[in-house]
């Protein structure tokens, strides 16, 4: 698309966008704007796909180009209070969902689970800071704008604008006791499924169990962890939550992204900062020193690499990279 195309309209929306935000909030018009990042769209040509073709004169085979690209899945927000989602736009899609978690969390009263942050003193030397933080995953609004729109060119999303893959006030039981993973190996192994890394020095916290308490005295890295565990969560299936899977369906010529995993680089995810400071950029988890929201309420939008090619005959023979 040359510059020209690109509207005044759609021009100042961007810079809207980018520019810097004096509060936590954002709104559906600046997260769709957001999305339009070449860094973080990162649109290639991969390889070609090879197709058989046959007609009433024999087969020929036909080829076609491989794109490979990001595309943005989720809006995933952490925040310390039911409604307080820091996407303005669907800050009530929790409350209005808390039913579940009112009746949990009576039952559940004992255990003192409520939001924000708890100073603990270990053996009177010690301070370590708990954090309870509720989640929501909501498909992002302009997954498809991007996805899908030039056929054999961008690749169709997997994911539905607005669709609410994980909200934790339905998830409550599992989000407030960490029942059944603390249980699991990932969490009892040191070294498990851990997101940065200890003998780098430079550890946020466990992937498991994925539930929404955090050791951790930084904010913004507590918030960075539990978006993690969401993501983790829902681009897998048969996970023990409550949500919807974000994953796609492998056919011929497209290829969906694999299930979100810590540590690897951007082989199989990125995250866009969206608030309290949208960053044009994409970057994965440890991304640095970051400034935490005053109200400790964050948003992140998940992306993931899909590659795909345009069908040109009947059956779908291979591709080679390039």
């Amino acid at each position: 698309m040359s510059i020209q195309r690109v509207t005044f309209p759609a021009f100042i929306t961007l810079i809207a966008a980018f520019s810097p935000v004096t509060q936590a909030s954002i709104n559906t018009a600046q997260i769709v704007a957001s999305s339009l990042s070449p860094a973080c769209i990162q649109w290639r040509v991969s390889g070609i796909c090879y197709w058989l073709l046959c007609g009433w004169h024999g087969c020929t085979v036909k080829i076609s180009v491989k794109v490979t690209h990001y595309l943005p899945e989720a809006v995933v927000s952490t925040y310390h209070a039911p409604g307080g989602n820091p996407w303005s736009d669907m800050a009530q899609v929790s409350r209005l969902s808390g039913g579940v978690e009112n009746t949990v969390t009576g039952a559940l009263s004992h255990l003192n689970v409520g939001g924000g942050h708890h100073n603990v003193q270990i053996a009177g030397q010690r301070r370590t800071s708990l954090r309870f933080k509720y989640a929501d995953a909501i498909g992002h609004p302009a997954t498809n704008l991007i996805g899908g729109q030039i056929p054999g060119y961008s690749c169709r999303s997997a994911a539905t604008p607005l669709m609410p893959y994980f909200l934790s006030t339905l998830d409550t039981m599992a989000w407030r006791s960490g029942l059944p993973e603390s249980f699991y190996p990932e969490a009892l192994i040191p070294g498990q499924r851990e997101l940065g890394s200890q003998m780098a020095g430079n550890m946020w916290g466990n992937i498991y169990p994925r539930s929404g308490f955090v050791n951790q005295t930084d904010e913004d890295k507590a918030a960075a962890v539990v978006a993690q565990r969401v993501a983790d969560i829902i681009t897998r299936t048969g996970q023990s939550h409550v949500y919807q899977t974000l994953k796609g369906t492998p056919t011929v010529g497209y290829w969906p992204p694999e299930p979100v995993k810590e540590n690897t680089g951007t082989k199989n995810h990125q995250w866009q900062r969206l608030s309290p400071k949208l960053s044009p950029s994409c970057a994965v988890f440890p991304d640095g020193e970051h400034s935490a929201a005053i109200d400790g309420n964050q948003a992140y939008a998940l992306w993931q690499p899909y590659s795909c090619c345009q069908r040109r005959g009947q059956r779908f023979l291979s591709s080679t990279a390039i």
